[in-house]
């Protein structure tokens, strides 16, 4: 990870936005309780933890990423957003971590992941640690790449193989894994495919 974003972190966020589609759709539906905690697993840049933290200005957010060289530019925009008291970042690995470990807390009312599952080799491992990161009542969000077949076929092949050009590779099966670590974890699931499939949207709530 810090091979590949070692540079690319400068230009990051201006890239991503034309691509990384439905990532403030989710946050506007993390719903965050008053005074609440909002974990983001593998934060990369940040930017997504300062959207968080302005939409939801009495909460406390805490994110961790695998790579330094991310942290590094997401401490910065922390910093410069005036959030470091609100915002804490640490290194860890989404396929096994630990709030208490990393955090000092037992769980957080809200965890989300935004377009890292297509990035992570054993990503089935990371929605079971993120169900078991929030407590009763919470929930965890998901937005990444879908199967894109209802888009034209040439774009759907250009794109796939664009993105396995960054290691980034659409999880066809993503909605089944994520049903079933839900069941798994006596939690409800609510699925919606976005933009003609390009994207697609998963909130699991755990019963409170």
């Amino acid at each position: 990870m810090d091979g590949i974003y070692r540079y690319q972190r400068y230009i990051y966020n201006a890239t991503r936005k034309y691509y990384l589609l439905g990532r403030d759709r989710m946050i506007s539906g993390l719903q965050a309780p008053d005074g609440g905690t909002i974990l983001e697993i593998g934060c990369g840049t940040g930017r997504n933890l300062i959207l968080a933290a302005r939409r939801y200005p009495t909460a406390n957010l805490y994110g961790f990423d695998i790579s330094r060289e991310m942290l590094a530019t997401a401490k910065a925009s922390v910093d410069r957003a005036g959030l470091g008291d609100r915002i804490t970042l640490t290194e860890g690995d989404a396929t096994a971590f630990d709030t208490q470990a990393l955090f000092g807390l037992p769980h957080v009312d809200r965890a989300f992941c935004s377009y890292t599952l297509s990035m992570i080799p054993p990503w089935r491992e990371v929605v079971p640690r993120a169900l078991d990161a929030v407590g009763p009542g919470g929930s965890v969000h998901v937005v990444d790449f879908a199967d894109m077949t209802r888009l034209p076929s040439w774009f759907r092949k250009a794109t796939y193989k664009w993105l396995a050009s960054f290691t980034v590779h659409p999880r066809e099966d993503l909605e089944d894994v994520l049903r079933s670590s839900a069941e798994a974890a006596g939690a409800e699931m609510h699925f919606e495919p976005l933009y003609r499939r390009y994207a697609q949207l998963a909130v699991l709530t755990k019963p409170a």
